[in-house]
């Protein structure tokens, strides 16, 4: 099992499910079970999914949720665009969220890449397709 801890990609998911948990704390209560509830999901769904990930035995089912984390970072951009449109991020509180995701998005994209590179390699133990 990895250490997820010392993973860089879920402490920035982590700091960003946080960020999201403050900004939706002022969504209005109508959205508590819509859009507030929507949003918070997407975003813990990123730090989990690594977390679930890293105790995978096999580095294919770790891809596997890395994958399945940044699907859930791409749904957490969306809401994050849609409670802007609707007026619940203000003008100032939505940009700054932006550079978050963006952060998240990069460094989730390296380590699959660094994983994907080590699946295709004959010692890693995963059968290459032909």
């Amino acid at each position: 099992m990895r250490d997820y801890k010392k993973i860089e990609a879920w402490k920035l998911a982590d700091d960003l499910t946080v960020a999201i948990y403050v900004q939706t704390h002022g969504f209005p209560r109508e959205e508590l079970y819509g859009l507030t509830s929507q949003l918070r999901r997407a975003a813990s769904s990123v730090p989990a999914n690594i977390v679930e990930g890293s105790a995978r035995e096999t580095l294919r089912d770790y891809l596997h949720f890395l994958h399945i984390a940044r699907a859930s970072l791409s749904e957490t951009q969306y809401f994050v665009h849609l409670a802007n449109r609707l007026g619940d991020l203000s003008e100032t509180d939505a940009p700054q969220l932006h550079p978050q995701i963006k952060q998240v998005f990069a460094c989730l994209h390296g380590l699959i890449q660094a994983f994907a590179r080590e699946a295709n390699h004959p010692d890693s133990g995963i059968a290459r397709r032909p």
